[in-house]
């Protein structure tokens, strides 16, 4: 691999650090928001939804980004976000609180439909590795993110946590200078696709997108329960807010390094085995986890967990950019799309059974339908060859 294009892969995995450090604000802030505005767990369920929410319109980035110079989508969503979510703490209503979410979302939007495809560009023959090492930055985020958030609710109280935006910035200025001579070269393929393509490319990988949408619902019961909600669970079992947004960051900082196993290892040995063997761990561990949740074995539990749970993410990518299609960002813009708008489904569902049920049974279901998760990751290699 020439040194110009690990500079790219880089790059762009830096700027998924940042991106998704500001986007990781918001659980940890969720229980001060709860008191602070008197919300119930569905409400605070539809903060969540409201960030996911333009995911919606992905296929149409998609399609923007195939057809434009998608480099600045990736240069301006640090910035964006920034702004966003730092001002999370200062707001005094709900609907404040949805509309900058919903900003934040299309920034999230805009960067995540693209960045890929730049690494894919730059990959060269070991695709998993270099996506392992973009979603490294991502699941690094959110380690970092709720380390920097309540330190700075700490120094500055829930009101101060504006001053973290210039950090974000700056990071868009430093993204343009390093990728101002980029050429993505996407704009070539686009060229070759004949009207009403898109809606073809659809087709031929239906079996593909339904596999993968049955594996995220079934696993992101477990995710957004125990990401979203974790701080206020365990809050909930008596940790304290330091000792339980620290125990989320050890769950984040161990899904960094099976972010970066998983890619590595299904270069080796293959997509689908990783992706099953991955989501077996996590099924098994998530329900040990939920008898064992004292001070001793929580952190260990959930650096387990988070080595197993967050693999997925550089599989389902190398699996979607090793796609036959001349589509490649729209093709990813509708994974994306299918992705969030699942997550966003489940989180409410969760967030409904926790007001309902209480989180300890809502985290019993969770465990369970992990399981379920390991069926749908067993049929990937089938639903492959059937859109081939």
């Amino acid at each position: 691999m020439k040194k110009q294009k690990k500079d790219i892969i880089l790059t762009v995995s830096l700027a998924h650090l940042v991106q998704d450090t500001y986007s990781a604000f918001l659980a940890p802030l969720l229980p001060l928001l709860i008191e602070k505005l008197g919300m119930s767990l569905v409400m605070s369920a539809f903060l969540d939804i409201a960030r996911k929410i333009p995911s919606l319109l992905n296929p149409f980035f998609g399609l923007l980004a195939q057809r434009s110079d998608a480099r600045y989508f990736v240069i301006l969503a640090p910035a964006i976000t920034a702004i966003a979510m730092s001002l999370l703490g200062v707001t005094s209503s709900y609907a404040l609180l949805l509309v900058l979410l919903v900003i934040a979302g299309i920034a999230s939007t805009i960067f995540h439909i693209p960045s890929p495809g730049m690494i894919k560009e730059a990959a060269g023959e070991k695709l998993g590795r270099a996506m392992s090492y973009y979603m490294v930055g991502g699941e690094m985020a959110r380690t970092i993110g709720p380390l920097i958030i309540t330190g700075g609710v700490s120094l500055w109280g829930l009101e101060g946590t504006w001053r973290i935006i210039p950090f974000g910035v700056i990071a868009s200025l430093i993204l343009y200078y390093k990728l101002k001579d980029f050429r993505f070269v996407q704009t070539k393929v686009t060229k070759k696709v004949k009207k009403g393509e898109a809606l073809v490319e659809v087709k031929r990988f239906l079996p593909l997108f339904t596999t993968m949408a049955g594996f995220m619902f079934f696993q992101s019961a477990m995710k957004m329960a125990v990401t979203l909600y974790l701080v206020v669970y365990l809050t909930g079992h008596g940790f304290s807010l330091w000792h339980s947004s620290i125990a989320l960051s050890v769950l984040q900082f161990f899904g960094v390094i099976g972010t970066f196993l998983s890619g590595n290892i299904s270069d080796k040995i293959g997509r689908q085995k990783t992706l099953v063997y991955m989501s077996s761990g996590a099924a098994i561990t998530m329900s040990v986890f939920l008898f064992c949740t004292t001070v001793y074995t929580v952190f260990p539990l959930l650096a387990l967990l988070g080595i197993f749970m967050f693999a997925n993410g550089p599989i389902m990518l190398s699996v979607i950019h090793e796609l036959d299609t001349k589509m490649p960002t729209f093709i990813n813009s509708v994974y994306m799309s299918i992705n969030f708008s699942i997550s966003s489904i489940v989180v409410l569902i969760m967030g409904k059974f926790g007001d309902s049920l209480g989180l300890d049974l809502t985290y019993e279901i969770a465990a369970v339908l992990a399981f379920v998760a390991i069926l749908f990751a067993m049929l990937l290699n089938s639903s492959i060859k059937k859109g081939a």
